[in-house]
């Protein structure tokens, strides 16, 4: 995995939390929108909105240098839209570039010929 590759995994994994801490922030405002006078909805569906749209640009970057499959892309982009998909993004990202630093190494040591 290349420098540009690696970046681009990590600026999607580390927007995937805040984007879904920001959907549930969302859904618990939309909540006490209704049952109280208190009202964040305008703040927090602006804070949800644009950490989306940096989530959604940063998943087509990882799609196209990591070159994933559409089950891959499609599985991480359905993350997304999830509640708290975003920490399961998040995981399962953090475990690919571990796993790709890990294939580097032994790149490196000639361990394997991959």
């Amino acid at each position: 995995m290349d420098l540009k590759t690696a970046t681009a995994l990590r600026r999607l994994r580390l927007v995937s939390a805040p984007e879904a801490i920001s959907f549930l922030l969302l859904l618990v405002c939309s909540v006490l929108k209704r049952t109280t006078e208190f009202n964040a909805v305008p703040v927090m569906g602006a804070v949800h909105g644009a950490l989306f749209v940096l989530y959604v640009f940063f998943w087509a970057d990882a799609w196209n240098r990591a070159k994933w499959s559409l089950q891959t892309a499609a599985v991480y982009f359905v993350l997304s839209v999830l509640p708290a998909g975003g920490f399961f993004a998040e995981r399962k990202l953090r475990r690919e570039a571990e796993d790709a630093v890990i294939a580097s190494r032994a790149r490196n040591e000639g361990v394997v010929n991959a």
